[in-house]
This record gives C-alpha cells, sequence and structure tokens, in this order.
C-alpha cells in the first residue's frame, strides 16, 4: 500500500482560457478532491447535486459563490458547503486567476 504523502494542491492546477480549468487530485468510490480553475471572468454555472454533498474551498483569487438567487463574495480561505441538491456555482469576479478545492462526497 502506498503511503500518503504532502503536496500543494496548487500544482495540479490546469488553466484553460477558454473554459473552467479541472483536475482530480484523489478518487475514490467514497471521495472525490479536485481543482477547479478560473480565468478571470469565466464561471461553473448554477447547478446541483443529486444524492452528493459538495464542499468548496477557496484557495486562491477572488470571485462569487452563485447561490439560488442571490450571490456571495469569495476570497481565499473561505469555504461554501452545499449540501446534496442546493444550486450553487462559482464566477471569478477578479482581475486574477482563481483556485477552489472541490470536495465531493460520496464521489460521482
Amino acid at each position: 500500500m502506498d503511503q500518503p504523502a504532502p503536496f500543494r494542491p496548487e500544482d495540479f492546477a490546469v488553466y484553460d482560457s477558454e473554459r473552467m480549468g479541472k483536475s482530480t487530485l484523489f478518487q475514490s468510490d467514497r471521495l472525490l478532491v479536485g481543482l477547479n480553475s478560473f480565468e478571470p471572468g469565466q464561471e461553473h454555472r448554477l447547478h446541483a447535486h443529486a444524492g452528493m454533498d459538495k464542499v468548496y474551498h477557496v484557495l486562491a483569487g477572488c470571485g462569487v459563490f452563485l447561490l439560488e438567487g442571490r450571490e456571495a463574495p469569495m476570497a481565499a480561505g473561505m469555504m461554501l458547503i452545499a449540501p446534496e441538491g442546493v444550486l450553487h456555482g462559482i464566477r471569478n469576479t477578479g482581475s486574477e486567476r482563481l483556485l477552489v478545492m472541490a470536495i465531493l462526497a460520496p464521489s460521482p
């Protein structure tokens, strides 16, 4: 069995000028940990997950969490928990790149 090793998530970020970048840091049947990487102006539209809870943890940059009927400011260090069925999304409203860790359970 491989032993866990510390790493810096940002080293695995994938940015794409056309759309939000995605990379998977870890996946099992129980859990998915990934990165959502946004250039300025990019967004991940409002959506919900059936049967899964999601945690967003902002690693770098700023923007807004998109929620049903409202937006909430986000900055590095902030977290949002979206239980199953709750609409959520992200928009990079800043002038710098935005990097957000996404944790989903159970894994899709």
